[in-house]
């Protein structure tokens, strides 16, 4: 039974600064919970039991947020705020376990995945990028359908979306051999390839930063060698990994949002206000008038 989600949260936040200067980019806010909790909350809505921070110095503010804070909800409780004071106090469920372990230089996802693994041990377990939220996460839908099909088929998952052919060069790029990806189903994979020049794509199908994965992967991280941008990718490992043992690609179902981006990051904010009842009136009115 899969329990562990391994999530990457080491990075530095460049393409969302100054935001990030002084918070960590995963503590942006998206309507009322800063990024990360959306996917934590994605992670457990699927049914993942431990939670593996990846993280560096200089990122507290993520443990913290996680952590009781009994200052602020002695004052809530004595104010008599209850529905706030349930929001900050039951962010996780008690049988929920989040545990922090360093990436002291970044040397990329591979490298970071690798840092989990003494947590994982021999153990499958699930990748989740901090950047990618999904709309559907409260439900956890397309994480529990690609837990549901690893546990029927033994093969690991990688999540993918399909993209428009023109923005290939910007994603990890995935190859079925030819064969068509339904939404909500998943094929074979038989390579893939780290940004391609759009001549080169095998697909117009992108990694979206979900993975499911077998325990050996920590074995060829090991070996890995630095690749693109002289980081371990994970996508070589995993290349390597089509070699001995299945893997499978799952187009999701819910929509995406890259709030490791400016753009990203205020089109998940329009998009999921739009849905939260304290907000959404006014916010429809809001896009109505300009």
């Amino acid at each position: 039974m899969l329990s562990k989600v391994v999530i990457p949260v080491a990075g530095l936040g460049t393409r969302v600064l100054p935001a990030s200067k002084a918070i960590p980019k995963e503590m942006l806010s998206v309507v009322d919970k800063p990024v990360i909790q959306h996917v934590v909350e994605e992670a457990v809505a699927a049914g993942f039991k431990q939670i593996i921070l990846v993280t560096r110095s200089g990122k507290s503010a993520i443990e913290d947020h996680f952590d009781s804070h009994y200052e602020l909800e002695a004052e809530l409780d004595r104010k008599g705020k209850v529905s706030l004071l349930t929001s900050v106090k039951e962010i996780l469920p008690a049988d929920i376990e989040v545990i922090s372990v360093r990436q002291p230089f970044a040397k990329g996802l591979g490298h970071a995945v690798l840092c989990a693994a003494a947590v994982t041990g021999g153990e499958d377990f699930a990748v989740m990028l901090p950047d990618m939220l999904i709309d559907n996460a409260t439900t956890g839908a397309d994480m529990q359908a690609m837990v549901e099909r690893y546990g029927q088929s033994g093969a690991g998952q990688i999540m993918v979306e399909a993209v428009p052919e023109d923005q290939v060069e910007r994603y990890g790029i995935v190859d079925c051999g030819g064969a068509a990806v339904e939404v909500g189903h998943g094929a074979s994979l038989c390579g893939m390839v780290e940004k391609p020049a759009r001549a080169d794509a095998p697909s117009n199908l992108a990694i979206v930063g979900r993975y499911i994965l077998p325990a050996r992967v920590m074995d060829l991280l090991k070996d890995t060698q630095p690749g693109a941008g002289g980081e371990i990718q994970l996508t070589d490992a995993l290349v390597q990994l089509i070699q001995e043992a299945p893997l499978e690609a799952y187009s999701m179902t819910g929509d995406i949002y890259d709030c490791g981006n400016k753009a990203g990051l205020l089109q998940a904010n329009v998009a999921l206000g739009l849905k939260h009842p304290e907000t959404a009136e006014a916010l429809k009115a809001f896009l109505a008038r300009i």
